[in-house]
């Protein structure tokens, strides 16, 4: 696939994007990354942040990662510092996770996961890999040109069209398990020009 195949990038200034800090999460956590969801979200609204994801893994002994951003898509070293000197003590208190871990605070980075709408609108037109929970045109997994949002449907303009010449797919939202922002250039030239505004 060449670049020619890629649709032109967006002015995202000029996208609407709703940056309520309530917005609901697209994908949810299940187990103990759920419960420790429901313990911190709240207290992450109080602080002006919302939550992105929750992911427990176990390299290194346990690890309990978090990531929030403010509703603009930043989150600061000082922001880290803020929520996890707030959350720690009410994981402490409500022990959701049962054994000793280590708990890392963190923005969800630049080669992010799309967990809201407002995340689609906003990162139209940059590219992005994309796994759903039912298959659309008998695929789960797809990766592409994000192309907007519309009504509760997603569009993607795919790297490589599908065996019937298939080149651009729409999904529905609440049917994504998982979505991810692909680092490239373009990424980090738009991840450039926003730590310079």
């Amino acid at each position: 696939m060449t670049t020619e195949d890629q649709p032109p990038l967006p002015p995202l200034g000029g996208q609407s994007v709703d940056s309520a800090l309530d917005e609901p999460r697209l994908v949810s956590e299940t187990g103990v990354e759920a419960r420790v969801a429901a313990i911190v979200e709240p207290a992450l609204l109080d602080l002006g942040y919302r939550l992105v994801r929750v992911r427990m893994t176990g390299m290194n002994g346990a690890t309990l990662q978090i990531f929030a951003e403010k509703a603009d898509g930043t989150m600061s070293v000082e922001d880290c510092e803020t929520a996890s000197n707030v959350i720690s003590p009410l994981l402490d208190v409500d022990d959701p996770i049962g054994k000793p871990y280590t708990l890392e605070m963190s923005s969800p980075g630049m080669d992010r996961i799309l967990v809201r709408r407002s995340d689609f609108v906003r990162w139209s037109g940059f590219e992005a890999k994309l796994e759903l929970a039912v298959p659309v045109h008998g695929r789960k997994r797809f990766r592409g040109w994000l192309t907007g949002v519309a009504d509760d449907k997603g569009g993607l303009h795919l790297l490589q069209a599908l065996e019937d010449g298939t080149k651009d797919i729409e999904f529905p939202l609440d049917g994504v398990a998982e979505a991810r922002l692909v680092l490239n250039e373009a990424l980090i030239r738009e991840a450039l020009k926003a730590g310079k505004s």
